[in-house]
């Protein structure tokens, strides 16, 4: 399934073919997310059925057609209407002919967007934890390997005493350690909006379930346990921003690390070192106009990246701080491009 009709012919994102791995780019996707918008409403809807407002037969519909995601239907209806949730909801809805009329009962967007944007953030951060214990067993390998290897350390770029190659190495992978430790902490805090409806108040759950004897937190617990997903205690029309805030922060002490490391390794491949190198394939080629060269390009892409990542926690500190009151939108264009961002954290570097 294709996102739209989008090729080389016009400009894309250049992560959505040449840095990032196709994992991150898949959690990222607009059909994944679509998906997860209709996990989402399906969730909601089963807890709906529990407290008696609407059918089985109508769940069943919706849970029958789940991972009918139909991208053209539903950009052909965005046009009209302009908003690309909703444009979802009538695509879904016509899918659905005994189901349809229940999708997004008593909800706001951000019910769906932020709960959705919550189970990316926990798969997204899953994969980075697999990509960083990787980088970290292969560090201890070499440190293993290289712990009596002698080498000069150096200060102010001028040698100063001798050191180990393995005991360098040790310097890095002791920054990723805490990279990793810092990830964990974000990961498990990561929570969704829940089911408040608009501005947070659940007044409109409140108003369908009044006559059921369900509180809304109820259905909210029942749907969020059906998602695999935590709530916050209280928001306003979204989750709160300082979320995304944190964890962009712990993207930018994994970039930070990992520019650390490869500025090091540019250094030592210079010439006036000349202690360790890059592979450098049999047919790659160093400069057009100079052949010979042997460019250390993966290293240079990892800090050219890593610069790119370390702006981001300052978009989102704007996000949560200029959000007024319960709720500006002047924060959904630029996390659309942070989105596509959030894939160089488990990026694998090409030539620049």
């Amino acid at each position: 399934m294709t996102t739209g009709a989008y090729t080389h012919d016009t400009y894309i994102s250049p992560y959505t073919w040449r840095y990032g791995s196709d994992a991150m780019r898949r959690i990222w996707s607009e059909v994944n997310k679509r998906l997860l918008w209709r996990r989402i409403w399906v969730a909601l809807a089963r807890a709906q059925a529990e407290a008696g407002l609407v059918r089985p037969e109508q769940v069943a519909d919706l849970e029958a057609h789940r991972e009918d995601v139909d991208w053209e239907r539903a950009q052909e209806i965005e046009r009209d209407l302009r908003h690309d949730l909703m444009a979802e909801v009538r695509a879904y809805a016509e899918q659905c002919p005994v189901g349809g009329g229940i999708i997004h009962l008593g909800a706001t967007s951000m019910d769906v967007e932020d709960n959705a944007d919550a189970l990316r953030l926990g798969d997204a951060l899953a994969l980075v934890r697999e990509r960083l214990r990787a980088v970290l067993g292969a560090l201890a390998e070499r440190i293993e390997a290289e712990a009596d290897t002698l080498t000069m350390a150096y200060t102010h770029l001028q040698p100063a005493e001798p050191t180990t190659l393995g005991y360098r190495l040790s310097q890095y992978a002791q920054d990723f350690l805490l990279d990793l430790d810092a990830l964990e902490g974000a990961a498990a805090g990561v929570r969704g909006k829940g089911f408040k409806g608009a501005v947070g108040t659940s007044a409109s759950y409140q108003h369908l379930l009044e006559e059921r004897g369900v509180p809304p937190r109820a259905l909210e617990e029942r749907a969020m346990a059906q998602l695999g997903l935590l709530a916050y205690r209280v928001t306003s029309q979204t989750y709160p921003r300082k979320m995304d805030y944190q964890v962009l922060s712990v993207l930018a002490g994994i970039a930070q690390s990992a520019h650390k490391f490869a500025l090091d390794l540019r250094l030592l491949q210079s010439p006036l070192f000349g202690e360790l190198a890059e592979p450098f394939g049999r047919h790659q080629v160093g400069s057009s106009a100079m052949p010979f060269k042997r460019n250390p390009v993966a290293s240079e892409t990892i800090c050219s990246l890593a610069r790119a990542v370390a702006g981001l926690p300052r978009i989102a500190w704007d996000n949560a701080a200029l959000s007024a009151l319960e709720r500006t939108l002047d924060d959904s264009a630029n996390r659309r491009s942070a989105r596509s961002a959030r894939s160089v954290s488990s990026t694998s570097p090409s030539a620049g």
